[in-house]
């Protein structure tokens, strides 16, 4: 199959900021001629990592927090933006001690997905972590996480779970277990 030829950008421009956002205005002419104008948030460019740790063969450890967007509590697997200088692997090893207290000597890369590409410049690399150890480090969440131990044979429950509803979260739960980890 062919590839289609990106549409050229002719003028990009931030039209709105915020400490933590910035939306540009970009204005575009595709392939056929069409010109169209359209939003989106530009990423840091750093990315981000989401973790599946197991503490045991059998049991997963998930994190629920604050969830501003929803203004709720939220179920999910630890994760956090990639600081600078850092691999993905070394940000998913200081995230796990940070929200969870816990090292990895075995960090397994699932993918790499992306959320809302349409309007988000922004990548997050998933692993799978096993072989724990315990080691914590201060993070900066404004209050502690709660540590919610999951049996992977109870998996149904969980994507019952009326709070567990992040799509990168259940999507890193089921690319566990279809790549057999779980």
């Amino acid at each position: 199959m062919a590839r289609k030829q990106v549409p050229e950008i002719l003028t990009r421009q931030v039209v709105a900021q915020s400490r933590l956002l910035k939306i540009e205005a970009v204005d575009l002419r595709f392939s056929n001629g069409e010109e169209r104008q359209f939003e989106r948030m530009a990423g840091s460019g750093r990315g981000a990592v989401m973790i599946v740790p197991f503490l045991k063969a059998d049991t997963l450890m998930l994190v629920r927090e604050y969830a501003a967007g929803l203004h709720n509590y939220q179920l999910g697997f630890p994760k956090g933006l990639i600081d600078p200088g850092e691999s993905p692997e070394q940000a998913a090893n200081r995230e796990l001690k940070e929200e969870i207290g816990y090292g990895a000597r075995e960090l397994i890369p699932l993918k790499s997905v992306t959320m809302a590409p349409q309007f988000f410049a922004a990548t997050m690399h998933i692993f799978v972590a096993r072989d724990l150890y315990p080691e914590q480090l201060q993070g900066d969440e404004p209050e502690p996480l709660e540590l919610v131990p999951w049996s992977t044979n109870d998996i149904d429950a969980l994507l019952a779970q009326p709070d567990f509803t992040e799509a990168r979260s259940i999507a890193a739960l089921l690319m566990t277990l279809r790549e057999g980890h779980a």
